[in-house]
């Protein structure tokens, strides 16, 4: 079925009316014709009707077809519009054009097939152009909305940008306090530790039985109190990137012995029995012996504390690449494997209640995790409920002076990927790893 075509002729010529619309008839094409002899009702039925093309005389009695089309555009009635013009004129042909006329045609040349081919020409521009207007208000839509979403999210971004300096103000703010009440409550605190130590001393006094206990009490708990203020101190410096390595030739071996051999009379107290099994053909390494120092005496702390029966194992042994392995395992109570990806989280501890039987910061493994990725080392875990659980940290022989000499910044201490393995961790060593920050290996 052809399309109907709705076909307005302006033209105060009956003659040239007749030509056009027999030229339409005779080419076949379907039309519903309207005919108007002057611009004034032209653009009246243009305003009410909508037509498929309009056939347009150059010169009408009220006015010519170029102040027709103006007053067609400034009502913003869009049409395809073929002039027909008594002569050829080029230049008025080229004016109509600009006006916004679809096309030009004599009237000497109007016959069925040109009429036709022009006719088919002019509606197909007219709805191209009209496809072409509509992408680009929907293009105009589409950025517009782009700018009020890049607005939405610049205004987001702004307030994110001054939300997050308000945090690492507080965090500065916090560190501060946190390092400023750390060394107020060691001074008073060294004091109780050093009375309690001289009053325990026979050459002050002997004490009684009773008083000799409480004075053991204050001596431990001061003890305790200190090693926590001290762990708050390293996070509070490890968090605002001041604490730095300082590497010094030591012996590994010596170091370990000492440690294990200040923590038996915990694991005694529980009795757990404490084994320490050292491989080491050249004991000794180019590190920080202080920091050394405290990552066995927190990994044996929770150990010790994490294990109501059974033993704990100190194993040192060499790896290739002049890498070094400290492992300590024990049988306690293991950890979920839900937890895994908690543990190494600054303050956070599996039971975060205000009754948790286990007391502590829940800094130990936090600490330990910044000082090994400083050290150029990694974390290797392997822990099973109800079973037990092994700590593995693999460090370089020898630290890079590099490392230590530069600025260091603050670590995201709870930011890493976590791998591990939720298996038995007494037969073998450890599925659990964090990334090595690469430092070079170099013998002694």
């Amino acid at each position: 079925m052809k399309e109907t075509l709705r076909i307005l002729v302006v033209d105060d010529n009956e003659v040239d009316r007749m030509a056009v619309r027999r030229a339409l008839t005779q080419a076949g094409v379907c039309i519903e014709l309207s005919e108007v002899t002057d611009g004034h009702n032209a653009l009246a039925n243009l305003r009410t009707t909508t037509y498929d093309c309009v056939f347009l005389d150059d010169r009408l009695p009220d006015q010519d077809g170029l102040t027709l089309i103006q007053g067609l555009r400034a009502a913003e009635i869009k049409v395809p519009l073929v002039v027909l013009s008594a002569q050829k004129d080029e230049e008025i042909a080229v004016e109509l054009m600009k006006a916004g006329a679809t096309d030009y045609l004599p009237k000497s040349r109007v016959c069925s097939e040109t009429l036709a081919q022009v006719l088919r020409h002019a509606i197909r521009i007219h709805r191209a152009e009209m496809q072409t207007a509509l992408a680009n208000q929907r293009l105009r839509e589409s950025n517009e909305q782009l700018l009020r979403q890049n607005q939405e999210l610049e205004q987001q971004r702004q307030q994110i940008h001054l939300q997050n300096l308000k945090l690492l103000e507080a965090s500065r703010l916090k560190s501060q306090f946190l390092a400023t009440m750390s060394h107020e409550l060691r001074t008073p605190m060294n004091a109780i530790i050093g009375f309690s130590q001289i009053l325990l001393r026979p050459k002050f006094g002997k004490l009684t039985y009773q008083q000799t206990d409480m004075v053991e009490r204050i001596l431990n708990n001061g003890k305790n109190l200190l090693m926590l203020l001290n762990e708050v101190l390293d996070f509070s410096k490890l968090e605002g990137g001041r604490l730095e390595l300082k590497p010094e030739l030591f012996d590994l071996t010596k170091t370990i012995n000492i440690v294990v051999a200040e923590m038996h009379s915990l694991a005694e107290a529980k009795k757990l029995s404490l084994r320490v099994d050292i491989d080491m053909q050249q004991p000794l390494i180019f590190n920080d012996s202080v920091r050394v120092r405290q990552i066995l005496i927190n990994l044996l702390s929770n150990a010790i504390k994490f294990t109501e029966s059974g033993c704990i194992w100190v194993e040192v042994k060499e790896l290739p690449k002049n890498q070094l392995a400290i492992s300590v395992r024990d049988t306690g109570i293991g950890i979920a494997r839900r937890d895994f990806k908690h543990i190494f989280e600054a303050f956070r501890q599996v039971d975060q209640s205000m009754t948790r039987k286990y007391p502590g910061t829940g800094l130990g493994l936090s600490i330990i995790d910044s000082l090994v990725q400083m050290m150029g080392g990694k974390i290797i875990l392997e822990s099973q409920l109800g079973v037990g659980s092994m700590f593995r940290i693999e460090v370089p022989r020898q630290l890079s002076l590099r490392s230590t000499s530069e600025s260091l910044a603050a670590y995201n201490l709870d930011g890493h990927d976590i791998f591990y393995s939720a298996q038995n961790p007494q037969p073998s060593p450890l599925k659990y790893n964090k990334a090595s920050m690469g430092f070079p290996n170099v013998k002694l």
